[in-house]
């Protein structure tokens, strides 16, 4: 568990330099999507899902 908190930080702080830096390259999309699987893989996943899930239901429910 110490080895996946340890690549979430690294690649999720490699992720956002790179997202303020310059443009989103396929160099910076394969870092993105390693820290994705991290994420995936770790135990906050859930409370993630569920988030996600609660947000498209708020969303879901605006009238317009």
């Amino acid at each position: 568990m110490i080895l996946s908190i340890s690549g979430i930080v690294l690649f999720g702080t490699i992720a956002f330099l790179f997202f303020r830096r310059d443009g989103l390259k396929v160099s910076h999309a394969i870092v993105c999507a390693l820290f994705g699987f991290y994420i995936a893989g770790s135990s906050i996943a859930p409370s993630i899902t569920a988030g996600g899930a609660s947000l498209a239901s708020l969303l879901g429910g605006l009238k317009f």
